[in-house]
């Protein structure tokens, strides 16, 4: 995707000891970049959810993996990085599955070799990303242009939850690549991007990326969502996962599973786009996935720009109240019109899912 004119990926190698990537918290006020240097760098950018959506967890944890290998390449070096990593978030399944790879792949390699072979096996795992992206974008694009079609020439209004697209993966998006894809093709499309509290992943960072790809947008409260599909200005939704069950259950962004029950009270198609590498077939329900419980914080401050310029903290909830803030909720599979992936879409099933992915 490009910014300003120039394409960028959300994280590259520099050299072979760094790898730079996007500080996502300072974004939309500031397109800021570092350098993560070391293990510890990795999986504090993950936690502190400087990088943030689940591939791009996943590969941030394998260049964790890789840098360090610069280190120490023993045994123990391993499984000490990859336990680190995997306790930085809980939810999402990519993180483990991206470290699992990492350490199968290099268990019983030579010491001496480890070091460039985690590198290449990193870089191997963000251009697959780039490529399942796309890939999910072409078979998204299917849906749009056939929903499109149905309107005779008027705008396409699709409504997306939290972000789901380039800044989450390594490029192009999950949720978003079809709807780029179809921007591209002079579809006339809109985005209604619900602004995801409490950290505001769809104001900031989604409506950020729609902007400057050229995608008309409007940013809507996270209860705006039902009203306008009341009014039928809402054609079909897309949102991203962190983690899907076999039987087709869905950890997204909390606020998902209410986006997904109004979307079935008005008969409005729900998708939910995913790379493979989102499913734990480990888990057969919803109800097993662990869900992050993260920072009060999040929920009683917000950081914003000031009329000066500058970025400020404000406390915004009564003094003393307390706050529960889980980061994701569960959307039954009953909810979920289809599972658009990189092999194809299919009914958020495990018979659907098994017919795309039946060796796994």
């Amino acid at each position: 995707m490009k910014i300003h004119g120039k394409p960028w990926r959300t994280i590259w190698p520099i050299g072979d000891d760094k790898v730079g990537i996007i500080d996502q918290t300072k974004l939309p006020h500031a397109f800021e970049t570092l350098e993560l240097a070391s293990m510890e760098d990795a999986a504090h950018a993950i936690k502190a959810m400087i990088v943030r959506g689940a591939p791009l967890i996943g590969a941030t944890a394998a260049y964790g993996i890789a840098l360090a290998m610069r280190v120490d390449a023993s045994d123990e070096a391993l499984d000490c990085a990859h336990d680190i990593l995997a306790e930085t978030r809980p939810t999402a399944i990519n993180l483990r599955w991206a470290l699992k790879r990492m350490r199968d792949m290099l268990r019983n390699q030579p010491r001496e070799q480890r070091a460039a072979m985690a590198w290449a096996e990193a870089a191997k795992i963000a251009d697959e990303d780039v490529a399942v992206c796309h890939s999910i974008g072409e078979h998204g694009f299917k849906i749009l242009k056939e929903a499109a079609a149905k309107k005779n020439g008027a705008t396409l209004n699709v409504l997306t939850h939290c972000n789901a697209g380039w800044l989450a993966c390594v490029d192009w998006g999950t949720a978003l690549a079809p709807i780029y894809m179809a921007h591209d093709a002079s579809i006339p499309i809109h985005v209604w991007v619900d602004e995801t509290r409490p950290r505001n992943q769809g104001a900031s960072l989604t409506a950020y990326e729609l902007g400057a790809h050229g995608v008309k947008h409007t940013i809507i409260a996270d209860n705006a969502g039902g009203h306008y599909m009341q009014e039928g200005r809402v054609d079909l939704c897309i949102v991203g996962t962190d983690r899907v069950t076999s039987n087709g259950d869905v950890a997204n962004k909390i606020g998902t599973y209410l986006k997904a029950l109004a979307a079935k009270d008005n008969n409005v198609p729900f998708y939910v786009a995913l790379p493979s590498s989102t499913i734990d077939w480990t888990l057969s329900n919803g109800r097993d996935i662990p869900i992050e419980e993260r920072s009060a914080d999040e929920l009683l401050k917000m950081t914003g720009r000031t009329p000066s310029g500058t970025l400020a903290t404000v406390e915004i909830a009564a003094p003393g109240s307390p706050a529960a803030n889980p980061g994701f909720d569960v959307t039954p599979a009953r909810l979920v019109t289809g599972f658009i992936t990189e092999r194809g879409t299919c009914a958020a099933t495990e018979q659907g899912l098994r017919s795309l992915f039946p060796a796994t």
